[in-house]
């Protein structure tokens, strides 16, 4: 039998029990059968995709079993969870369903910023009403009723409890830092990004989940839920992509390969391969756009939705008239090497 998805987690729980969020150091995307085995002889599994918490005591059998069947990655984790005061939790993913609790989803989200699975490549419905509003703090996640207290407590001990963010999603390099890339603002790339091996983004970029880079990549801009950008495509600052969450509606947005999108402009379109937008334009797919020939003569009038996916465009603002033109650009942008080489 094939299995989608195994992590061992380690997380926090509010005072009530409720997962706040869960770390997998190691996740295992299509695990053998014969470690789904191993773990079912311990643990009480009986099919399904399910989040089965552990306890200290399991995890001398728990690193036997992972030992006997070869999972010595498992098993170097069980070693430096033991004597752990912290709540754990083994996920188990029979299929690549809508999950069902907040361990499946920060599994999912494991398995993206992990590089196991493409943006896209995942089911993610419903995730957010799995996902718990949390404090992100100097001392962790903690749950929103409870960071008064907390607050307070710090305070009694003469130290301040620094409150970094309020959101259901942390920022990824807690949780893992995918190998050859730079991230100048870390706070700006969520947990569930993708970010491909040679992309840098700097301080202004952004990265959603369930969105990112697939290759060597220059990120001063921001790209929204869902959007996924082509090896050697440059965002430049300030500039924005339109995410399906945030008016870009069923149209699955995304840049092409050797793109670049100028400082400030912004997309509501898919991308074709060696496409630019000039600075300071945002072009959607409603926006009405004058095509030109080789010789800058007026061809007809479309909506720009028309060319969503083509290759070799230019997109440029006619500074006389106030148009939004089109002409074929067949000049790939090329990315300074020296920014990423040492990534």
């Amino acid at each position: 039998m094939s299995y989608f998805a195994f992590g061992l987690g380690i997380g926090t729980q509010s005072s009530n029990g409720d997962w706040l969020e869960i770390y997998y150091n190691t996740p295992v995307l299509n695990p053998s059968e014969a470690l789904i085995k191993a773990v079912t002889e311990i643990l009480d599994y009986e099919g399904g995709d399910a989040a089965i918490e552990i306890c200290e005591a399991q995890l001398k059998d728990l690193e036997v079993a992972f030992l006997n069947v070869g999972a010595e990655d498992q098993a170097e984790i069980v070693e430096v969870l033991k004597g752990t005061q912290q709540s754990m939790v083994i996920t188990i993913l029979e299929t690549d369903s809508s999950p069902a609790t907040t361990p499946e989803v920060y599994l999912k989200l494991a398995l993206l910023s992990h590089r196991l699975v493409k943006p896209h490549g995942i089911d993610l419905s419903g995730m957010f009403g799995l996902l718990p509003n949390v404090a992100w703090t100097s001392e962790g996640a903690i749950a929103l009723a409870e960071l008064p207290r907390r607050q307070l407590a710090a305070r009694a001990q003469g130290r301040l409890l620094d409150v970094h963010s309020v959101d259901k999603f942390p920022k990824m390099t807690n949780y893992v830092v995918p190998a050859g890339i730079r991230i100048a603002a870390t706070s700006r790339v969520r947990l569930g990004a993708y970010v491909g091996e040679g992309t840098t983004v700097m301080h202004e970029g952004f990265i959603n989940f369930n969105a990112g880079t697939l290759g060597v990549s220059m990120v001063e801009g921001r790209i929204s839920a869902g959007v996924v950008v082509g090896n050697g495509s440059d965002l430049g600052g300030g500039c924005s992509t339109m995410g399906t969450l945030s008016g870009g509606n069923n149209v699955r947005i995304s840049v092409g390969e050797n793109c670049l999108l100028g400082a400030n402009a912004g997309l509501g379109l898919p991308l074709g391969d060696r496409c630019t937008i000039e600075a300071g334009l945002y072009v959607t797919g409603g926006s009405k756009v004058t095509l030109l020939d080789d010789q800058n003569n007026e061809v007809k009038t479309i909506k720009a939705g028309e060319l969503a996916g083509q290759s070799d465009l230019l997109f440029r603002r006619n500074s006389q008239n106030g148009r939004i033109e089109v002409k074929t650009n067949k000049s790939a942008i090329e990315l300074n090497a020296e920014l990423h080489k040492h990534n």
